[in-house]
């Protein structure tokens, strides 16, 4: 399996591609060719080996045993239970993806990729520290910290927006161990962040200098496609997990339904797809940061609106970065839209690529819409939704009165309740006159009954150890003087 820049036709190995993150042209990587798979012989799989035969088939330079040794150090005894729990609603399911150490969904593909990292880093010889640069809207972040912490030959160092995210998020970072971890909050937001990181992956004098003091870059965010390929699995363990309980036969269609603000997520159910899954429908579900929502329903990408800071913060993006792994997906010319996104802030895709996209549907929830579905969803249903998934509730609800479709969905739960405690809890309850987000986890759990996670059960007691705010323009200058 070859891997190419989306933006480019010279191709590498996956050991290659997942240790240099990004492209040297600044494109993604993407397979040459997508393998398929044969469901049947599936079924019987647990996760772990679910999880190894599919990366099996797109990292094919690693050995079966690299592969199992990767899949089953990360998907150990942190995932409580059920790696991936399903809990099954009335016309729908709920794929909990966040039953990791951070409590999202990010430990799912972040676990595995220091293990991945280390074994192709081996492999291709490299010598220097790497050094994992990552910009994060919240959940990334801490996810990539906890497993890249103290990973020898290693440094990482994340980027969040200082304001905007849950106090439980930022938390979760500023007091991460480790003596490789740097954290640093910016004064901006994701997509600053994330353009910064970019523009140093894409600075050749200065990789050129770090190369020389024995460093080389590389990324943890879904850019990366040792990220994205694990990815792929949730679905096709949703799917045949339904088929194991009788709710479906092999063979029939099901949607999947995504919260998404970087296009990640539901780009690897695209990918299933792609390799003989059958979904009906990609039901694609942004936040009031519509910019996905409205390119799916007109083929027109638009940077030019406000960038809003909503209550389900790990949405909050305007520049979706997988994208265009997607774009090339489709047979679009990828070097165009990219230099017209940067030159003219917008583009539109061709007649050909608007109906390649015919299997999507695209819609926006209000913040309004998003907690008055976490009410009534606990109310008539006893089921707690975080504020992201109640995103994705709130857009199936649109996309079932549109469409009239009853086929089977599956939603993805990108991250627990107790991450996002005070709009969850101000969703169900009066009991919000407390400043302290961490009282009330306990005031949270105590109304529903819902376990607090060992996780974040003592956090707000944890030391914070990385205390920095920055400008957005100094994330270069930080990154240079911490490699000094």
């Amino acid at each position: 399996m070859l891997y190419k820049s989306t933006r480019g036709n010279e191709t590498v190995l996956s050991s290659k591609a997942i240790v240099d993150g990004i492209a040297p042209d600044g494109g993604l990587y993407v397979p040459v060719s997508v393998p398929s798979l044969d469901l049947s012989e599936l079924l019987s799989k647990s996760y772990q080996e679910l999880a190894s035969n599919v990366l099996s088939l797109y990292l094919t330079d690693f050995s079966e045993q690299e592969i199992k040794c990767s899949v089953y150090k990360a998907y150990d005894e942190k995932f409580v239970d059920e790696i991936v729990p399903i809990k099954y609603l009335e016309g729908r399911s709920i794929l909990e993806l966040y039953h990791g150490k951070t409590l999202a969904f990010k430990d799912m593909a972040l676990s595995i990729l220091p293990y991945l990292m280390k074994k192709a880093s081996k492999r291709l010889g490299i010598k220097e520290e790497i050094v994992i640069l990552t910009a994060t809207s919240g959940d990334t972040g801490k996810a990539a910290l906890e497993g890249f912490a103290d990973v020898e030959g290693t440094k990482i160092v994340v980027f969040y927006p200082s304001e905007g995210i849950s106090d439980i998020q930022k938390h979760q970072m500023v007091s991460q161990k480790g003596n490789n971890t740097f954290v640093f909050g910016i004064k901006g937001n994701f997509d600053d962040a994330q353009s910064a990181v970019k523009s140093i992956f894409l600075d050749d004098e200065l990789k050129k200098q770090l190369k020389s003091d024995g460093f080389v870059f590389s990324s943890a965010n879904s850019i990366n496609i040792g990220r994205l390929v694990p990815q792929i699995v949730y679905y096709i363990h949703g799917y045949l997990e339904h088929v194991r309980k009788g709710l479906i036969e092999l063979g029939d269609e099901m949607n999947v339904v995504v919260p998404t603000g970087n296009f990640g997520n539901i780009l690897a159910a695209r990918y299933a797809k792609e390799m003989g899954l059958p979904i009906k429908k990609f039901i694609c579900a942004s936040n009031e940061n519509a910019v996905l929502s409205d390119f799916i329903k007109t083929g027109i990408y638009d940077l030019d609106r406000p960038f809003k800071v909503t209550n389900s913060p790990s949405m909050d993006i305007l520049i979706s970065s997988n994208l265009e792994r997607y774009l090339s997906l489709i047979g679009e010319d990828v070097n165009d839209l990219m230099m017209k996104l940067k030159t003219e802030k917008k583009y539109e895709i061709s007649e050909n690529g608007k109906k390649a996209m015919s299997d999507f549907f695209g819609h926006f929830a209000t913040e309004r819409e998003t907690l008055s579905k976490i009410k009534s969803v606990y109310e008539n249903e006893g089921y707690l939704l975080d504020t992201h998934t109640a995103v994705a509730e709130v857009v199936y609800d649109y996309y079932k009165k549109e469409s009239g479709d009853e086929t089977l969905s599956l939603i993805a739960s990108t991250a627990s309740p107790y991450k996002f405690t005070r709009d969850v809890l101000k969703s169900i309850s009066d009991d919000l006159l407390l400043d302290d987000d961490f009282e009330l986890i306990k005031i949270l759990s105590a109304k529903t009954g819902l376990e607090i996670p060992k996780s974040i059960e003592t956090l707000s007691e944890d030391e914070v150890r990385h205390p920095h705010v920055i400008s957005k323009v100094s994330i270069k200058n930080t990154v240079e003087t911490i490699l000094r």
